[in-house]
């Protein structure tokens, strides 16, 4: 039964600690130089999203001020986020 228990622990520390690594967003931010069209361009060739979920994205973006537009490791996100900012997008990592 202790072994059990101890099993289950381990489980649960290793879950935790997944969930605190995918704990990062990457974050759009509406900006007024850029175009929709460019815009979905590089959700799509950047962060791998279809057409339909980019253009969604972008739609939020524009209408809330930001948009999270993927969540993962603090690492990817942050050369995802970087990939952005060289296209000339306003991303961020949270």
């Amino acid at each position: 039964m202790a072994d059990t228990i101890i099993k289950e622990k381990d489980k649960i520390d290793e879950l935790l600690d997944t969930i605190a690594v995918e704990a990062s967003q990457l974050v759009l931010h509406n900006d007024e130089k850029n175009t929709f069209e460019w815009v979905i361009q590089c959700l799509i060739e950047i962060c791998g999203h279809q057409t339909q979920q980019a253009e969604q994205c972008a739609m939020i973006t524009h209408f809330k001020g930001k948009c999270s537009v993927k969540q993962g490791e603090e690492e990817e996100m942050r050369i995802l986020k970087d990939g952005l900012n060289d296209r000339g997008l306003n991303a961020t990592v949270e």
